[in-house]
């Protein structure tokens, strides 16, 4: 790995990110022509001192999945993504799919330009390639992880704490959408084997999803109506809208609602909170933000 150089190209391509380009406030005391190193991190997904020991040329060599996390934060082009694997001693990672995915610039252009509402771009696998900080806030960084646990639709039928971003009684909707959703995806890629071994893992280890597999409802998931649980505002009524790339592999969702409703005004609410730690002793808002003041 080539640390001396990795980490000056870090710095020249923060350099160029402008805060506004990846939806960050900007303010008078900037001391940086680009991104902060800390807002480099967050975009990311990584630690500050993670990141800050990477720009100084230290420590250790970072992962597939970090660099795209890295490069997808930088807004790296193809041929910038490609050096940057280069640079850290990594294989290139595939083109149109998986978690460390190159978001397809179309893409990645609409969502840098959604700043008043939450979006991201996922797999067609659902799994989450990059978020504007809207979409963080409503539902939270995706985890490090690999494989088919990367996909939240493997999650929802594995592990009962994903579940926990809509009401109980939504979860049966939920469960076949998901479901008709990824027949349609292993129908159009054939025996893909990423799709191959998400499919058996699931039914390994969920009787819901292959009683659900098995019923063969096809249907791809182009918008929804959906109740969100958030930990401050509580339930979010939301319209979910999806754009597709021409190969399908990726998907744009964003988050509206009309105006005027209650979910218009949480919405509102949610750009003020934003990140913070909502843990106990923590989630309370101020009654001002609850009465709109």
């Amino acid at each position: 790995m080539n640390q001396s150089e990795l980490a000056a190209f870090l710095k020249s391509r923060r350099d160029r990110v402008r805060p506004a380009d990846v939806g960050l406030p900007t303010g008078p005391r900037r001391r940086v022509p680009g991104l902060r190193r800390e807002e480099v991190a967050q975009l990311a997904g990584l630690s500050a001192d993670y990141y800050t020991e990477l720009e100084r040329a230290r420590g250790a060599q970072p992962s597939a999945q970090v660099l795209a996390a890295l490069a997808r934060a930088l807004r790296l082009n193809g041929d910038e993504r490609d050096h940057l694997f280069h640079l850290a001693d990594r294989p290139l990672p595939p083109a149109a799919h998986g978690p460390t995915a190159h978001v397809q610039a179309a893409l990645l252009g609409l969502l840098d330009r959604l700043t008043t509402t939450p979006a991201q771009v996922i797999t067609d696998l659902h799994q989450t390639l990059v978020q504007n900080p809207l979409a963080r806030a409503l539902l939270g960084p995706p985890p490090a992880t690999t494989g088919p646990a990367a996909s939240f639709v493997y999650r929802w039928f594995t592990d009962p704490a994903s579940r926990g971003v809509y009401p109980v009684e939504d979860h049966p909707h939920h469960s076949r959408v998901f479901v008709a959703d990824l027949q349609a995806v292993a129908a159009r890629r054939g025996r893909d084997s990423e799709v191959v071994r998400t499919v058996a893992a699931l039914r390994r280890h969920s009787e819901e999803f292959t009683a659900l597999w098995e019923t063969r409802d096809v249907a791809l998931r182009r918008t929804d109506h959906k109740r969100i649980v958030h930990p401050a505002l509580g339930v979010i009524e939301l319209d979910c809208h999806s754009l597709f790339s021409e190969d399908g592999r990726q998907r744009l969702l964003w988050f509206s609602a009309p105006p005027g409703t209650e979910g218009a005004a949480q919405l509102q609410l949610l750009s003020v909170i934003g990140t913070q730690d909502l843990t106990e002793g923590d989630r309370s808002l101020p009654q001002e933000l609850l009465r709109g003041e």
